[in-house]
């Protein structure tokens, strides 16, 4: 039993093991600075402080009590349609598509190897003799390829 408690406390203790929403840790020091030459009296940035502090936490505790159930239905809903969609109609689909390009892939292959390889290599064989020379002192008239 103890060790079924320290599981669930340990769950309870890090509810964002993933790092997901480090953009909203914000505390009073990343919301408001004093610089040097405009301070506020002592006790008015401690009570600012407290009052800030605690006005998030109460708000976000009723928000999260009143609105985190509703939204977490509608999300798992959300998340259970997309899985089943993922699962039962784009996965299968994806297979068939597969299955059935799988011949006219082979098809494909195949006049490739026998038209395109061999007309490209002769393109390539006839090309590699062109040498190109670049002059400064060529006439502008006409465009000059030695072949």
């Amino acid at each position: 039993m103890a060790a079924k408690d320290d599981r669930v406390s340990e769950v309870l203790e890090d509810r964002d093991p993933n790092s997901l929403n480090q953009h909203v840790q914000i505390v009073w020091d990343d919301i408001i600075g004093e610089p040097e030459g405009a301070r506020s009296p002592e006790c008015a940035w401690r009570l600012s402080n407290a009052c800030f502090s605690r006005a998030r936490n109460w708000c976000y505790t009723a928000l999260a009590v009143i609105l985190a159930p509703p939204c977490a239905l509608v999300l798992g809903c959300g998340f259970a349609c997309l899985a089943f969609e993922q699962i039962w109609c784009t996965g299968p689909c994806l297979r068939c598509g597969k299955i059935y390009f799988a011949s006219l892939r082979t098809m494909v292959q195949s006049c490739m190897a026998a038209i395109v390889v061999p007309t490209a290599e002769a393109v390539g064989h006839i090309c590699r003799h062109i040498r190109v020379n670049f002059r400064r002192d060529a006439p502008d008239d006409k465009d000059m390829l030695v072949v």
